[in-house]
């Protein structure tokens, strides 16, 4: 996870390259916790909190429907159905082999 500082600018500010956003954003999906991956990274949670706004509206388009709290609650309702359906599949390919 490379971090780029800048050598020659008077402020003290890192900059991070997009593979480290990406894997960033991919750790704090499979957490429960963004301040827990935030703080295993070295980074503040409200930077990561600011990537995943980011990212969210990117993938929405908008930033009003970001924001709507109806549209939150269903994708995290998607989120848990899809991970739901990912235990089950695994389930029936386990008990779906036959016994000896």
């Amino acid at each position: 996870m490379a971090t780029k500082t800048s050598g020659s600018s008077p402020d003290k500010r890192r900059k991070y390259d997009e593979a480290f956003k990406a894997e960033a954003l991919r750790l704090a999906g499979e957490r429960r916790s963004t301040q827990a991956a935030a703080r295993q990274l070295g980074i503040s949670p409200k930077l990561l909190y600011r990537w995943q706004q980011a990212q969210f509206v990117a993938e929405v388009g908008s930033e009003e429907v970001a924001r709507d709290p109806e549209v939150r609650a269903l994708r995290a309702r998607l989120k848990r159905a899809e991970q739901e359906l990912d235990i089950l599949k695994k389930a029936l390919v386990i008990f779906g082999q036959p016994t000896r």
